[in-house]
């Protein structure tokens, strides 16, 4: 039974990666904002643990200091009572400076443990920042190329049916065509009106001849 769980395991593995695999093949800028997307998150996680643990070191600091004061204030009282020869006085401060005493030790220990692992914490999240801006400008950089590689399939495509010649040319062609039509009109009308006017001008010189005006 074990080894049929882990084979279905592996099937349902093996297609989850092929299926990511395709994806990618399709549509890398799509899988590579789901990973922006994942690793945003994580940032997100390392710099609530930074905020949590800046807090837990300021919270250290201030129980060693309150202990360190009260360890300071018991060993003075302890040597009053001693020099006033009050001998349960000075053994309960006593007692009281042995235990403030190790409990700043231990919180200072505390402490500086806690300011350590704040440094480390912070230089992670730092770190994942400047990864995280680096893959922000190497998605642009990858969008950039893949609109230039998308413009220059699209462009290839287009010549190679003609498309871009018929489309983009056929305007000047209606234009060009237009003007040597007009020039055509023009052109005629021109031709028409001088052969008008020359041939109105023989019949005038015509007439002229058969009726000569009497002197």
């Amino acid at each position: 039974m074990a080894k049929l769980f882990n084979r279905i395991k592996n099937t349902i593995e093996a297609d989850f990666h092929e299926m990511l695999d395709d994806k990618e093949r399709k549509n890398p800028i799509a899988l590579l904002n789901q990973y922006l997307r994942e690793c945003e998150k994580e940032v997100e996680k390392v710099r609530k643990l930074v905020e949590r643990q800046y807090l837990l070191s300021e919270e250290f600091t201030r129980e060693y200091e309150k202990a360190a004061e009260l360890t300071e204030k018991r060993k003075y009282q302890a040597e009053i009572a001693s020099k006033a020869g009050e001998e349960e006085l000075h053994k309960f401060a006593q007692q009281e400076y042995e235990q403030y005493s190790a409990r700043s030790a231990r919180l200072k220990t505390s402490k500086e443990q806690a300011e350590k692992q704040l440094d480390d914490l912070e230089q992670k999240y730092e770190e994942m920042k400047h990864k995280l801006k680096d893959m922000y400008i190497k998605r642009m950089e990858l969008m950039g190329r893949e609109n230039m590689t998308r413009a220059h399939h699209k462009m290839d495509k287009v010549m190679a049916s003609n498309q871009f010649t018929n489309k983009s040319f056929s305007r000047f062609d209606e234009m060009e065509r237009y003007l040597d039509r007009l020039e055509h009109q023009v052109n005629t009308g021109y031709h028409r009106h001088t052969i008008d006017a020359r041939i109105a001008q023989l019949e005038k010189e015509m007439k002229n001849q058969e009726n000569p005006t009497t002197v």
